[in-house]
Parts: structure tokens; C-alpha cells; sequence
């Protein structure tokens, strides 16, 4: 079986953030299934949609694995778990560590429990800027723009504050 190509979203605002971000990239891409093909800079974000809380930092990598989208998921489930995730009590709220499918191949995919390419993305700085260091020329499947433009043209309201930490 050929490899899949996953982009995947990092990020924490408890505890040692950095730190949190980079055991969840190190645990998920360890194994024999995931190998790191790329990483973005670690950026430091303000909360979006739920503003009551520490800000962020936020990575995006992109892997080759062997599992399918639903393993993926399952696995990134399972590393927030044991990063100290609980069940989120608030939406959009403190998290210890969230690992997201951003991407995946060319996939579309609109299940209950997966949504690639992710609903947001296309709205977030916090994952655009962080794809644009790995690979701006990469095209959104559904809107079939390249994350450079789609960050380029995030309307005035989306425009948070993202900032490469040193």
C-alpha cells in the first residue's frame, strides 16, 4: 500500500505549550505507520472563537503514513489522551494538546467523526501560515486555491495575531 500524504495541525495552550507540540509530533511520527516529511515553525496564536484563555502555539506537519484516515484519527485521538486531554468542556477551549487532520492526500472526506479537508482551515492564520512554510503552493481540494492565496485573502475579521516564536 502506498503511503498517504497527511497535513496535521498542533497545538497547545497549557502547561509547557512548545514542549506539548513537539512530544505529540515526536510520538505520532516514532512508529513504523508515520514518518516526519515536514515541519512548520513553531507560532505563537491568540485564541480564536472562545477569547477567555492563554494563547497558543501552533505547528502544522505534514507525513507520510500508512494508515488510513480513520487509523489517523483514531491515533490522534489516542495521543491527546495521553498527552492529559480531556473531553473539551468548552468549545474552541484549553487543551493541553489538539492534533488535527488538516488535509489528506486529495481526499474528501464528510463523515460524522472526520471532515477533510478540515472545515476552518481555510479560515485560520494559525494553519495557514504554519502550511505555507511547508508548502505554499499546496491546493485547498475543495476551493482549489493554493494556502499562500487562501492566507493572502483572509478577510480583516480573520486576521489574528501569529507570531514565530524565536
Amino acid at each position: 500500500m502506498l503511503p498517504h500524504i497527511a497535513y496535521i495541525g498542533v497545538g497547545s495552550n497549557l502547561g509547557d505549550k512548545a514542549e506539548n507540540c513537539l512530544r505529540g509530533i515526536r510520538a505520532l511520527t516514532s512508529g513504523e505507520h508515520s514518518r516526519l516529511t515536514g515541519r512548520s515553525k513553531l507560532y505563537r496564536t491568540e485564541p480564536v472563537d472562545y477569547q477567555d484563555q492563554d494563547w497558543f502555539v501552533n505547528a502544522v506537519i505534514r507525513i507520510e503514513t500508512r494508515l488510513t484516515p480513520f487509523e489517523l484519527l483514531e491515533m490522534l485521538q489516542g495521543l491527546q489522551r495521553n498527552a492529559g486531554r480531556i473531553q473539551d468542556t468548552v468549545r474552541f477551549g484549553p487543551r493541553v494538546l489538539d492534533m488535527d487532520i488538516l488535509l489528506i492526500d486529495d481526499e474528501i472526506i464528510d463523515q460524522p467523526m472526520l471532515t477533510v479537508p478540515h472545515p476552518r482551515m481555510h479560515l485560520r492564520r494559525f494553519v495557514l501560515q504554519p502550511l505555507c512554510d511547508i508548502d505554499p503552493m499546496l491546493r485547498h481540494p475543495v476551493l482549489h486555491q493554493t494556502v499562500q492565496y487562501l492566507r493572502d485573502h483572509l478577510p480583516d475579521d480573520e486576521n489574528q495575531g501569529v507570531w514565530e516564536l524565536p
